[in-house]
């Protein structure tokens, strides 16, 4: 409870670890509010049910509250600004001057705080893909800002947890993403970095993934302990294996 995850992908795709985290939350019985802002509903649906999850389901009975980002920008742009319900856009700031993510924050905050007849367990925010707010206008410290006020709302008053997906490049010439990213691996408990390969495509091995745990910000003069795994992605589930130890390379 309470723990701030970073996923973060450099030269790959790494969206499967947030379909895991969206099914694993919504399976253990958690309130889950998903700001998608890459793919459409039915993206995340079909693939859900792979995983044995109905997203549907999970959203007809309250379980989980779906932002689709694509579908609000449209909206916005063509000039309906206002949500069914009268309240204004979580995504109100690409029509507005400011770049300012109130309106996305007080959604989610409304989204996770629970009512009387709730019975979840615990919420949880999960947002794919962060960096798209900084291509929709939004400054860097707009950005973080919201992820600020986020940690404080659901990590600390409601006991949750945060899971965001960031994409990232050290070539990149984009200094605000990178910035964004620099500064939200300083706060993050846990950072999956999942990259491709150095040496390229490989049909039997997709990426590495390399499992930080910030030991160090519990203030234990203590190293942060880092795992490295190869792995591969199958139809409904993903294998992991030690560097070089392949089932294909043995």
């Amino acid at each position: 409870q309470g723990k701030f995850t970073l996923l973060r992908d450099t030269r790959t795709d790494g969206s499967f670890l947030v379909h895991h985290f969206l099914s694993f939350y919504l399976r253990a019985g958690c309130k889950v509010c998903f700001v998608a802002l890459l793919q459409s509903f039915s993206h995340y649906n079909i693939v859900a049910q792979k995983l044995g999850v109905s997203l549907t389901a999970a959203k007809e009975r309250g379980q989980l509250v779906f932002l689709e980002g694509l579908k609000s920008c449209l909206d916005l742009l063509f000039g309906e600004g206002e949500e069914q319900s009268g309240q204004p856009s979580p995504l109100q700031f690409i029509s507005e001057s400011a770049s300012n993510l109130k309106a996305l924050f007080d959604f989610v905050r409304t989204s996770l705080t629970p009512t009387g007849s709730d019975s979840w367990k615990g919420p949880v925010l999960l947002v794919d893909d962060l960096s798209v707010l900084l291509s929709l206008g939004a400054t860097p410290v707009a950005v973080l800002d919201f992820i600020h006020y986020c940690r404080v709302a659901v990590c600390s008053q409601l006991k949750g947890n945060i899971v965001v997906l960031v994409h990232s490049n050290e070539d990149s010439e984009d200094e605000e993403n990178e910035l964004v990213v620099n500064s939200l691996c300083h706060h993050s408990d846990l950072i999956l970095w999942v990259e491709g390969l150095a040496t390229g495509f490989c049909k039997d091995v997709h990426g590495q993934i390399k499992i930080i745990k910030r030991v160090s910000l519990e203030l234990t003069a203590e190293q942060d302990l880092i795992q490295i795994y190869q792995y591969k992605i199958q139809d409904k589930n993903v294998t992991f294996f030690a560097r070089g130890l392949s089932a294909a390379v043995l």
